[in-house]
């Protein structure tokens, strides 16, 4: 858990210099086209004619990134690192979700079948060996389950069964942990998007105030601010979107694996000689 907010704290810190960095080259692109423009306006128009066509090439030939920065600017680098800061904490969560899914899934039949095939030979202490030697949920419930069996208090099916549903709701919570944060900056970022569009509207409405004019120049700055900052927030939310499902669908998967190595414990642990009928 440590190392999870560490690795967060980490990427934040990046996105914020990131963030810096890009400020600071815009601010310099926009002097460098400054210093362009003053010496362009030293030359003859003969001169300036020829050299016209190959700045419409370059502006066209605009690389993805420089867009995007482009518009991440405009859409007030401030406000719009919220949106980012949520979308890298989001992924963090995400893809800390994604490992531990991914790692606790095993071949549930198989390793039932291993299980099932020493406790019919009584080898009981071998099985609790297999099933401490096995990630996931479904081994660490076959692990009760035969600590149960193998004792001579709770070796009754009453016992047992209890021992096994206690297990799996506390495998189903591990599951399921830092999932609320995933869907709180799945939130969190549209709203954010909503909340750039009120800042927008509201320094719009203050221009015109300003200025006593309602023309479209005069309102274009603070429209475009809400209309970038929602867009930016929208997309966040749709990209955490499509892992949480993709999340929700591994818990699902692996609860079903839960769910079916619990009956085939309680049948196994039922023919053993050492459950108590």
């Amino acid at each position: 858990m440590k190392k999870l907010f560490a690795i967060v704290a980490l990427v934040a810190a990046c996105s914020f210099a990131a963030t810096s960095n890009v400020m600071a080259q815009d601010e310099n692109e926009a002097a460098a086209t400054e210093q362009v423009d003053s010496t362009a306006k030293d030359t003859t128009a003969a001169e300036a004619a020829p050299e016209e066509a190959p700045a419409v090439v370059e502006e066209e030939s605009e690389s993805l990134h420089k867009v995007l920065k482009t518009k991440f600017i405009e859409g007030d680098a401030g406000f719009m690192s919220l949106v980012a800061l949520a979308l890298v904490l989001g992924l963090a969560f995400c893809i800390e979700r994604v490992i531990y899914l991914t790692l606790a899934q095993v071949n549930t039949r198989k390793f039932t079948a291993e299980l099932a095939d020493l406790v019919a030979k009584d080898k009981i202490d071998d099985a609790i060996a297999l099933c401490k030697s096995t990630r996931g949920p479904v081994s660490q419930i076959s692990r009760k389950a035969m600590m149960c069996l193998n004792s001579t208090e709770q070796n009754d099916i009453a016992s047992i069964e209890r021992t096994i549903n206690t297990e799996a709701e506390v495998q189903g919570s591990y599951l399921e942990q830092h999932c609320s944060w995933i869907t709180f900056f799945i939130a969190s970022a549209p709203s954010l998007g909503f909340l750039g569009t009120v800042i927008g509207m509201v320094m719009a409405f203050d221009t015109i105030e300003k200025a006593g004019d309602i023309s479209p120049t005069v309102v274009a700055g603070g429209m475009k601010v809400a209309l970038i900052t929602t867009i930016f927030g929208i997309i966040v939310a749709l990209i955490l979107q499509l892992f949480y499902n993709f999340i929700l669908s591994s818990i699902e998967g692996l609860t079903a694996n839960m769910e079916e190595a619990a009956q085939e414990l309680l049948v196994m642990c039922v023919k053993s000689p050492k459950c108590k009928k």
